[in-house]
């Protein structure tokens, strides 16, 4: 399986002489297992707020980041940066008070019963974590995943993580199950469809002779194509997790940080309080910095047991961006501006959906947005080459945005924070136009 929206290195004699190079240089200094987006990869060298530049100083719109969740090179956040690499960093075996002091904030985002924080620098390494934890406290080895995850990839969560490839396998207690699709289950409870597989999961890990760990969702399923309603349809199927002696791990790496445009994170549309969940890409705007936070309960065996380090998890420059990042957050109205343009977003693609056959759904919650494109909307059958032209097309004028699903056919929009409704505006009528090239068969 390969990568979706990758760029395939067979094309390189189409590309201009200067990336032409690059991408040679990339593969002799990098070797083969690096992958880049679109046909004709974008150069760039610059960002800010919603923008991208190339060498050329061509602005192309970014309607896919949310590393940058509050806009590319943010003033407040560089400052922070710098101001504290300045005077020190270091690793978290001293006393400093930045470390507390972020910690502190950060946990008055989530309910009370989440009370303890631990500091990491990449998603995958926050998820590894609470999949240790996870062991340690319920002395189980058997984890629950959705057919197309992406979780992160270090080893062990490589093998929860079946978006990487056919080439990734699963590991060994790590069981599939379908995402919650309403579009494929119409007028049906999806919560009660999603608590059945689960179950059914648990019930085979049983006669296998696996004691539940965990069930492990991104709650926004963002890899499976994004599926956002109705609000609380996890409940169930959590239920039937604890039921069993699970835990519930919430991964917030992508729905995180205000995204959703419902309070900070994902898990709140759905009225739960996990058991952990993991932190990554927005919370540092860019600046490699994650976390996962726990129940106090979850995480007392793991620390009688082992002792906890990383050198760079939770230093004193991570955690003075990670302080502005919720500076900005808060002070820009970004969760709230996340509703809004969202809102404004969707009603724009429904209206296209109108006069366009090939939008079959549109899933979203805040500032994400998952459009599935279909050939025939009766037999939903994915327009899996159009949504690659389309994705194409929009990048050749400029514009960013990406593709997800088992079928490659699931738009993928997804903005920083500080996108606004005339950058949707920009957006709309780019993918209009786009969209009609594609349907008359005159896309280049």
């Amino acid at each position: 399986m390969t990568m979706i929206n990758a760029y395939d290195p067979a094309t390189a004699d189409a590309l201009a002489a200067r990336e032409q190079e690059m991408v040679e240089r990339r593969r002799r200094l990098l070797g083969p297992a690096y992958r880049l987006f679109y046909a004709d990869p974008v150069h760039v060298t610059r960002g800010e707020g919603v923008w991208l530049y190339d060498p050329e100083g061509r602005a192309y719109l970014d309607v896919y980041n949310n590393v940058a969740s509050v806009g590319h090179c943010h003033p407040h956040v560089v400052a922070a940066l710098a101001d504290q690499a300045r005077q020190l960093n270091t690793h978290t075996r001293y006393l400093h008070e930045a470390v507390l002091d972020y910690a502190e904030r950060l946990l008055g985002y989530f309910p009370a019963e989440l009370g303890h924080v631990m500091f990491t620098c990449t998603g995958s390494e926050a998820n590894d974590l609470a999949f240790r934890v996870a062991r340690a406290h319920t002395g189980g080895t058997g984890f629950i995943v959705t057919q197309f995850a992406y979780h992160g990839v270090t080893n062990a969560i490589a093998e929860m993580s079946p978006s990487l490839g056919a080439g990734m396998k699963l590991g060994q207690g790590v069981y599939r199950v379908p995402a919650p699709d309403a579009y494929r289950n119409p007028d049906q409870d999806v919560g009660s469809i999603f608590a059945d597989h689960v179950r059914e999961a648990l019930a085979t890990m049983r006669a296998d002779g696996v004691k539940p760990a965990a069930l492990l969702v991104d709650t926004i399923f963002s890899s499976d194509g994004v599926f956002a309603d109705p609000p609380g349809f996890l409940r169930e199927a959590v239920e039937a997790v604890r039921e069993a002696g699970g835990l519930f791990i919430a991964d917030e790496v992508q729905p995180g940080f205000g995204r959703t445009g419902h309070g900070m994170w994902g898990f709140q549309r759905h009225g739960l309080v996990p058991d952990m969940v993991t932190l990554g890409k927005p919370m540092g705007n860019g600046h490699p910095m994650a976390g996962m936070v726990a129940r106090p309960e979850v995480l007392a065996r793991f620390g009688e047991r082992l002792r906890y380090f990383n050198t760079f998890g939770g230093n004193p420059v991570s955690a003075a961006v990670g302080m502005a990042v919720l500076d900005v957050i808060e002070r820009e109205k970004l969760i709230e501006n996340a509703a809004a343009v969202g809102a404004h977003l969707r009603d724009g693609i429904q209206a296209l959906a109108q006069r366009h056959p090939i939008i079959g759904d549109i899933r979203s919650a805040g500032l994400f947005v998952g459009t599935e494109l279909v050939r025939d909307r009766a037999t939903r059958e994915p327009a899996t080459e159009e949504t690659a032209s389309i994705v194409n097309g929009l990048r050749a004028r400029r514009v960013l945005i990406s593709a997800a699903g088992p079928a490659a056919n699931v738009l993928k929009i997804r903005p920083p924070l500080v996108f606004s409704k005339e950058n949707a505006d920009l957006f709309l009528a780019t993918l209009d136009e786009v969209v009609t090239e594609v349907a008359n068969g005159t896309a280049a």
